[in-house]
């Protein structure tokens, strides 16, 4: 499996932006998609959840209706790390944020997971 380490999560306030990162143990090109799944609190990993953004092998990405137009997904493949900017931020956004590696496009059970980032969107 492929070994996923995310950063970057915490404590922002409504109108904010965060950015996280994910940094893999192979490269970028030989994994079929990396993507972003926001966990809804206090939910078990994979469950109540879903993936808001995901960017493939060949660098198409694509992001979830909720998100799209504040959340990007992008990847630096020198350094095999993807990247999440999150921006215009709502407490709606609270969640435990899963940077996952779907290697070979064989479904989710199969994706290796990080540990997941707490992002708090708070006044």
């Amino acid at each position: 499996q492929v070994h996923v380490v995310e950063s970057g999560g915490g404590l922002v306030q409504p109108g904010g932006s965060l950015r996280l990162s994910c940094a893999v143990s192979l490269s970028l090109y030989e994994i079929h998609r990396m993507g972003w799944w926001r966990q809804a609190p206090g939910q078990p990993r994979g469950e109540a959840g879903r993936l808001v953004a995901q960017i493939t092998s060949g660098g198409r990405t694509q992001t979830t209706d909720s998100v799209k137009g504040r959340f990007t997904i992008s990847r630096d493949t020198a350094n095999n790390t993807v990247y999440l900017q999150m921006n215009n931020l709502s407490p709606e956004d609270t969640a435990v944020y899963f940077c996952i590696a779907d290697e070979t496009g064989s479904g989710s059970s199969y994706w290796s997971w990080g540990q997941g980032t707490q992002v708090t969107v708070s006044s």
